[in-house]
C-alpha cells in the first residue's frame, strides 16, 4: 500500500503538478476566471430576482398570500424582469470588459481602455441593428464564447499595437488624458476594420454572424459539458490537484465557467417561459452538492472531528466546523492534515464523485428541482441548494443526504487517523513523564 501510495505521489509531483501549476498560471485561463468573478455580483443579484418574479409557488394552490404574490408578479411582470434583464440578461458585457481588463495587466496596459475596446468589439460583432433596434439575443448566455474571444482578441491586439510602437503620439505639452484618447485611435480603428468585415463575409457565406457561427461550432461541447462523465472527470481533476497542495477548483471552474453559464441562462429562459429546466450541471450544482463545506465536501468530516478522542483532531474540528459551514474549509485541509495525507486520499476523492453521482441522477429523474439562480459560493449548502433551486424544499433534502453519504464515508478513514494520533499522543505522554521523572 504504501509502495503504491509513494508512486501516486511521485506521478502527481512529476507529471501532473507541473501541469496544473501551468494552467493555473496561464494568462487567458485567469483573465477569463477574473473576468466572470468581475460580472458574479451582478449575476447573482439578477438570479435574486427570479425568486421574487416566479415565485415558489403552485399556480393552483389556495394559500391566500401565495395567490396573491403570483398576480402581482403576472400584472407587473415586464416591470420585475427588467433588474434581471439588465445584470443577468447583458452578462457578457460585464464578462468581456472583466476579461479584457484582467488580460491588459498581463500586458502592462490600461486596463480601463482595454475593457472599452473589447466592449466595442463584443457589441460590434454580437448586436446587429435592425429597423433601428439592437438585438439583445446574445447578451446572455448564447454569447458567452463570443465574449470571451473578442475580449481576448481586442486586448491582444491592443497590446501587438502597443508593443511595435503603431500609435498617435502627440507632444508632451499635451494634456495626458487627450493624448491617450489619440493613442487609442489605431486600435480602436484596427478591432472596427478587421472584426466587422468578417462578421459580414461569414453572414453572406453562412447566413449567421459570429456569435451564431461560434455557437453552432461548440454546440457539442456545450452538450457534452452536461453530462455525468463530465461532472465526474471535473471533480476528479479539483480533488487530484488539491489533494497535491493545488487549488483545483480555480483551474475547473476557469474552464467551467463558460459552460455553466449558457446553461444557467437557458434554465432562466426555460423558467420565465414556463418550460422545464433543461440543465442540471451549473454552478450552484458543484457548489452545493460537490462542495458541501468546502472542495470533497468536509463539513461533515469536520462534525466529526469535533467528536474525536484525539485533541488535535478535535482542536482542527472546532477551528474549522464555523468556517466550513461557509464553504472555507482550509483549516481541515491543512490543519487535519488531508492535503498529502495518504489515509484520506480514497474519501477525499471520492466522496464528492459519490455524491455527484448521486444528485446527477436525482435531478436527472426530476426528484429534486433544478437549479436556476446563481448563488454566491460561501451560502450554506442546504440554504444555497434551495436558494439555487428557486427556493423549492427538496434540494434541501438532497443537500443533507449527500451530507450523511460524506460522513459515512469519510468515517472509517478517520477512525484509523485517529488510532494513529492516539498511540502519538500517548508515545509523546509517556515521553514527557519520563523527562520530567529524569529532571525531578
Amino acid at each position: 500500500m504504501s509502495s503504491l501510495y509513494a508512486k501516486l505521489i511521485q506521478v502527481i509531483e512529476k507529471k501532473i503538478t507541473p501541469m496544473a501549476g501551468a494552467v493555473g498560471q496561464q494568462k487567458y485561463v485567469t483573465s477569463i476566471r477574473d473576468g466572470f468573478i468581475t460580472a458574479l455580483p451582478f449575476m447573482i443579484v439578477g438570479s435574486f430576482m427570479l425568486v421574487f418574479i416566479f415565485p415558489p409557488f403552485s399556480p393552483d394552490t389556495s394559500w391566500g398570500f401565495a395567490r396573491a404574490w403570483l398576480q402581482f408578479s403576472l400584472d407587473h411582470r415586464e416591470a420585475l424582469m427588467l433588474p434581471f434583464n439588465f445584470s443577468m440578461g447583458i452578462m457578457t458585457i460585464f464578462i468581456s470588459v472583466g476579461i479584457a481588463a484582467s488580460l491588459a495587466k498581463h500586458h502592462d496596459l490600461d486596463a480601463l481602455t482595454a475593457g472599452m475596446l473589447s466592449l466595442m468589439a463584443f457589441l460590434l460583432v454580437a448586436a446587429p441593428l435592425k429597423d433601428g433596434q439592437i438585438s439583445t439575443a446574445y447578451f446572455s448566455g448564447q454569447g458567452i464564447f463570443t465574449a470571451i474571444l473578442v475580449a481576448i482578441y481586442s486586448t491582444e491586439l491592443y497590446a501587438f499595437l502597443k508593443r511595435h510602437n503603431i500609435t498617435i503620439r502627440l507632444p508632451p505639452e499635451v494634456p495626458t488624458g487627450v493624448a491617450r484618447s489619440f493613442e487609442i485611435l489605431i486600435p480602436v480603428l484596427a478591432i472596427v476594420v478587421t472584426l466587422h468585415p468578417l462578421n459580414l463575409l461569414i453572414e453572406a457565406q453562412l447566413g449567421m454572424i459570429i456569435p451564431e457561427a461560434i455557437m453552432s461550432l461548440v454546440k457539442p461541447l456545450v452538450a457534452a459539458s452536461d453530462t455525468l462523465p463530465a461532472v465526474l472527470l471535473s471533480v476528479l481533476v479539483c480533488q487530484v490537484l488539491w489533494f497535491a497542495g493545488i487549488h483545483g477548483a480555480l483551474i475547473v471552474t476557469g474552464i467551467m465557467n463558460p459552460f455553466w453559464m449558457a446553461n444557467l441562462s437557458v434554465n432562466q429562459a426555460a423558467i420565465a417561459a414556463g418550460e422545464a429546466i433543461p440543465h442540471i450541471y451549473v454552478q450552484g450544482f458543484w457548489d452545493h452538492y460537490l462542495l458541501i463545506g468546502g472542495v470533497g465536501s468536509t463539513l461533515p468530516l469536520a462534525f466529526l472531528l469535533l467528536r474525536s478522542k484525539a485533541i488535535h483532531l478535535r482542536t482542527i474540528g472546532r477551528m474549522g466546523v464555523v468556517p466550513g459551514v461557509f464553504n472555507i474549509n482550509e483549516p481541515i485541509l491543512f490543519g487535519a492534515p488531508i492535503i498529502m495525507n495518504p489515509l484520506f486520499f480514497l474519501p477525499f476523492v471520492l466522496v464528492p464523485m459519490v455524491n455527484a453521482t448521486f444528485a446527477w441522477f436525482a435531478l436527472d429523474l426530476d426528484l429534486v428541482s433544478r437549479v436556476v439562480s446563481m448563488t454566491p459560493w460561501t451560502t450554506p449548502a442546504p440554504i444555497g441548494a434551495s436558494w439555487a433551486a428557486n427556493w423549492s424544499f427538496s434540494p434541501v433534502i438532497l443537500c443533507l443526504i449527500c451530507m450523511v453519504t460524506s460522513a459515512v464515508m469519510y468515517f472509517p478513514f478517520l477512525k484509523a487517523y485517529e488510532k494513529q494520533l492516539l498511540e502519538q499522543e500517548h508515545e509523546n505522554a509517556v515521553g514527557h513523564a519520563e523527562d520530567a521523572a529524569q529532571s525531578a
